[in-house]
């Protein structure tokens, strides 16, 4: 199907699809969250955090200072930008850099280093052709100079292929490793030597063109995420499910997504505009799908192809419409009839969910500006120091926030009362006319967090904690427009525990359980550290999950640029 087909489909409304209502419920008037949190003065440059690196193919030694625990054994694995140009190109956005992966290898106490690139068909497309020929999220690669100006200009109106330069973290489904990206193309890739693989297409197992960069898992080993599909009924976020490894058969290596389906196929409510989305919720029995208002406008996808601008300018923050709350039984992919819905809010990554009596607790980090995504160029990362304060200061900054969805709403439920009866929770949920439901939030945090900035990257035990009651996650705090800080958080007394450092930039904690380990936090808790204020100077740290101190780290002689996401990859 053609751009200009999909848009005709995408602007001409279906029948029975109930435009994305405006907010008309009880209005909450609260402060912003950037209001809230201290105004940076002075901040330093991050220039060094955002430049091309070499790869390092081989395993080199770290040094270790104090103790890593013999217990940990397996791969620390990290994905994010790693070069930024081609030739005489630049690239305009930080998500737009070519992936690169990191391992740090850890066992018996002790660490080695590793890094290459993912060898996408879009880093050799460009690395043959010595500039940018595919377009990423931030730019958009222009017509090749020795064409004639007609090839030129035609080429503008040409769809432009999805990247697979997946660059924002490591997956698993039926037991393989793939890095992903949020177009419908991921790369197997092995998770010990980081040699790239095959390029795997969702649209050739399921009807989706999109998946998020973040999916879960069961118990059994099933793995769940979310994907996109337009056509002539619509747009529409679909919940996907890839069954576990088959135990019984010999395990080929290739890429194996057979048994995929999709168990529910959420309507977009606003057609013409469907949300933007990162992630999603899970608990045991439910998958909870937030539309938000961030918007992706179609029809300027079109219009900026033939201007030549780049896909971050299609997207919006729309405040006039509210956020809805999708329930969908994970079992049987059944969409619940009750709509709820609350204020406008952002979100990319959710913490935790749980069913509690009759309701379903759902954690995740929230800001009242969606405007940020398309903020983070290499321009405005690479202001000197002092002129990053503008910038900084105009951000959104992330809370985290509790939600609360009684699962029990019918016929008997009373109007406008607050039906969460949970005693451990503020947050509300009213039923404002029959089957729907006005929620309120929980601030799952107090003052002291504000003095960190906000928070994001949040991380649980989550083995034995996703999708039910918990009480710590860990996260990076957001004093800088880089993490300057790792925190945790104690759900139950909203206390933090802090590791902060000046000068020093945490990536995304991972959360690694002690064989041992008998309370939630018996574990440790791994972040890659750099620096801008030396060549050099990175190193894994090992925090003890319960004290949040450090217990060692592994210095390694290379430059690490900020990145994305990762896991630890535990072996026998």
């Amino acid at each position: 199907m053609g751009l200009v087909e999909i848009l005709f489909l995408c602007l001409s409304e279906p029948t029975g699809s109930p435009a994305m209502s405006k907010s008309t419920a009880p209005q909450t008037q609260s402060v912003s969250s950037r209001a809230r949190c201290p105004q940076a003065n002075g901040l330093e440059g991050l220039a060094p955090l955002v430049r091309s690196v070499e790869e390092t193919p081989d395993p080199i030694p770290t040094r270790i200072k104090g103790t890593i625990p013999s217990w940990i054994n397996g791969s620390f694995l990290r994905n994010g930008p790693g070069k930024f140009e081609f030739g005489e190109d630049r690239y305009t956005h930080w998500f737009d850099g070519m992936a690169m992966m990191h391992r740090f290898y850890i066992s018996e106490g002790n660490v080695t280093y590793s890094s290459r690139f993912l060898r996408s068909d879009s880093y050799t497309s460009n690395a043959k052709s010595n500039r940018i020929v595919v377009s990423e999220f931030g730019t958009m690669a222009m017509p090749d100079p020795c064409k004639n100006f007609f090839a030129r200009f035609f080429s503008r109106f040409q769809i432009p292929k999805a990247t697979d330069n997946a660059s924002v973290n490591f997956v698993k489904y039926k037991g393989d490793y793939y890095v992903s990206t949020e177009t419908n193309y991921m790369r197997r890739v092995h998770p010990q030597t980081l040699e790239t693989k095959e390029k795997v297409d969702w649209s050739q197992y399921i009807a989706v063109n999109a998946a998020t960069a973040h999916p879960h898992y069961d118990r059994e080993g099933a793995t769940y995420n979310m994907g996109n599909s337009y056509g002539k009924s619509g747009f529409f976020y679909n919940i996907i499910r890839v069954p576990p490894p088959d135990e019984k058969g010999e395990k080929e290596d290739t890429a194996d997504l057979s048994g995929a389906e999709v168990i529910c196929s959420i309507r977009a409510s606003e057609p013409r505009k469907p949300s933007y989305y990162h992630s999603f919720v899970m608990s045991e029995n439910y998958i909870v799908f937030i539309e938000q208002p961030i918007k992706l406008n179609l029809l300027k996808f079109m219009l900026y192809r033939i201007q030549g601008k780049s896909f971050h300018k299609v997207m919006s923050w729309e405040p006039q419409y509210k956020t809805i709350f999708h329930l969908v039984n994970r079992h049987t992919g059944e969409e619940s009839k009750v709509r709820y819905h609350g204020e406008p809010m952002f979100t990319l990554h959710q913490i935790n969910a749980f069913e509690d009596n009759g309701f379903l607790v759902m954690d995740m980090c929230c800001g009242d500006d969606g405007d940020v995504i398309g903020d983070f160029t290499l321009e405005n990362l690479r202001k000197d120091a002092g002129e990053l304060d503008e910038f900084y200061n105009a951000l959104c900054r992330n809370l985290p926030r509790r939600y609360v969805l009684p699962l029990t709403v019918g016929e008997d439920t009373p109007l406008d009362q607050n039906l969460v009866t949970l005693h451990y929770c503020t947050a509300t949920a009213r039923l404002t006319r029959p089957r729907e439901v006005y929620l309120t939030h929980e601030e799952l945090h107090n003052d002291e967090l504000l003095q960190y900035g906000g928070l994001e990257f949040p991380q649980i035990n989550y083995a034995q904690y996703n999708g039910r009651p918990y009480r710590y996650f860990y996260s990076c705090g957001f004093g800088h427009v880089f993490s300057d800080s790792l925190l945790k958080m104690d759900v139950h007394t909203k206390e933090l525990k802090v590791w902060r450092y000046p000068g020093l930039y945490p990536s995304e904690p991972v959360f690694v359980a002690a064989p041992d380990a008998t309370e939630e936090d018996d574990g440790v808790v791994m972040s890659v550290i750099i620096t801008p204020r030396e060549e050099k100077s990175t190193f894994l740290l090992v925090l003890d999950a319960k004290t949040f101190t450090e217990l060692g780290r592994a210095e390694v002689p290379v430059n690490i640029p900020y990145g994305t996401h990762g896991v630890f990859n535990e072996m026998g």
